[in-house]
């Protein structure tokens, strides 16, 4: 089932930003001051070393973490990406980067993935000006995305996301006011920067 915890507590158990609080708040601050820092009152202590097989599945917990999504999807993304033809990290990294929930937090839309996939469970989100309600639907090259009705980007955390003047967009994504579009494949770029894929697919592959 998908975690439903403590976000600070989870980034910190990864040692890095998993992305889960909106950046600016006291709470992203305190995650920020904290981070080196596991959870828990034995913290500081000296940890046990972490086998091979230890390493590969805190890389596949972040992956799960990141995107919000339980063990039984990230299999499944898995399973499909592997019986193609080619680097199958590539194809779980698209699978991963096309979900509705990712690209409208990428947008700056949402300040996070779980207040993106709310939005979109909600029915806030449009995509090519129809209404969506389904987080892990599979955005396609050229469909647009936006909100259904203007007056959702009044709601006042949206309206800061939207005012954010240093949101960075992956090279596979345009904006334009509240209007986003898929203008190419995504990369695994995004997701690189944070977690090792090879040792997913090691960890999946045994």
């Amino acid at each position: 089932m998908r975690y439903l915890g403590p976000k600070n507590r989870i980034s910190r158990r990864e040692g890095v930003d998993l992305e889960l609080k909106t950046v600016g708040s006291k709470s992203h601050a305190r995650l920020l001051k904290k981070l080196n820092v596991p959870p828990g009152q034995h913290g500081l202590r000296k940890r046990k070393k972490v086998s091979e097989r230890g390493t590969q599945l805190r890389e596949k917990q972040k992956l799960r973490y990141m995107f919000g999504i339980t063990e039984r999807q990230l299999k499944n993304y898995y399973k499909k990406a592997s019986l193609k033809k080619g680097n199958t990290a590539s194809y779980l990294s698209h699978s991963l980067e096309c979900r509705l929930d990712n690209i409208v937090f990428h947008l700056g839309f949402a300040p996070t993935r779980a207040a993106a996939r709310q939005l979109i469970s909600h029915g806030h989100i449009t995509i090519n000006k129809k209404r969506l309600s389904i987080p892990s639907y599979k955005v396609r090259v050229g469909e647009e995305i936006s909100f259904d009705d203007v007056k959702t980007t009044k709601i006042p955390y949206i309206e800061t996301c939207l005012d954010n003047k240093d949101l960075i967009l992956p090279s596979w994504l345009e904006k334009k006011a509240i209007v986003g579009k898929l203008i190419a494949e995504p990369t695994q770029e995004v997701i690189e920067k944070l977690i090792n894929l090879r040792l997913i697919i090691e960890y999946y592959s045994r």
